[in-house]
């Protein structure tokens, strides 16, 4: 009996350390770096991540558990917003550490839910696939609070050029805003898009934009009173969007 409770305590000691060292061994792809590849299954077929998807911007999303009321939550808002998604050229891609049979059944299950009495929703993106975390570990998303290998909220939005343009962590006890991932993608496409521009607080598409620096084209246009370039001081200086 001595020896068990001795074996049982080195095997929770090594899964523990094993854990930890997985823990440990994450790192998060930072703004600007390539987006790690990855190759799984899916409620929508095979994916094969960046190639699939082109040229057009991408955003993973991974929450922790199927069938959790949080992520319920989540799952359902993105669906009732994936047509605007479209019309921005954007791919979402649902991820979690479950497994096939869930990902279905819990599918199937969400698109019978009428949610806040907007009706049913078809759900056209896929959710993935990732039961050895092999995904979520490769972007640090494995919750270091957990035993389960299940990830965090995370979002990382992903630019034509398969680069990290902006991600952010939510706790597991908060759910993401749709309008906010939506608000965040369409300020990224807008200075992707726009050399010498950058987003101020708040920016919404419409909203002037900001000028980090006059070019001489800028102060050609100041001399103008139409030019749409105006001052606040001269390191906040807005310009009407183009």
């Amino acid at each position: 009996m001595k020896y068990l409770i001795i074996t049982i305590g080195l095997l929770t000691l090594s899964l523990g350390f094993s854990m930890a060292q997985h823990s440990s061994d994450q790192r998060i792809p930072l703004i600007g770096s390539q987006a790690p590849a990855f190759k799984s299954t899916s409620t929508n077929g095979p994916v094969s991540f960046p190639e699939d998807f082109g040229n057009d911007w991408k955003i993973l999303f991974a929450h922790p558990r199927d069938f959790t009321p949080v992520c319920s939550s989540e799952i359902l808002e993105l669906a009732y917003a994936q047509e605007e998604f479209k019309q921005l050229g954007t791919h979402l891609l649902v991820i979690s550490v479950d497994r096939m049979a869930s990902h279905q059944s819990w599918k199937a299950d969400l698109e019978s839910i009428d949610y806040k009495g907007r009706g049913t929703v078809a759900i056209n993106f896929p959710l993935v696939v990732d039961s050895s975390a092999v995904i979520s570990r490769s972007y640090g998303m494995i919750d270091p609070r957990t035993n389960s290998g299940q990830s965090i909220r995370g979002i990382f939005f992903v630019n034509p050029d398969n680069l990290i343009s902006a991600f952010y962590f939510y706790p597991n006890e908060v759910g993401r805003g749709t309008d906010e991932i939506l608000r965040t993608l369409k300020a990224l496409q807008t200075q992707y898009n726009s050399k010498n521009t950058v987003m101020p607080a708040n920016w919404r598409p419409g909203d002037d934009v900001m000028i980090p620096i006059l070019t001489p084209e800028d102060k050609e246009k100041l001399r103008n009173p139409d030019s749409g370039i105006h001052y606040i001081n001269w390191y906040m200086i807005y310009r009407k969007q183009e």
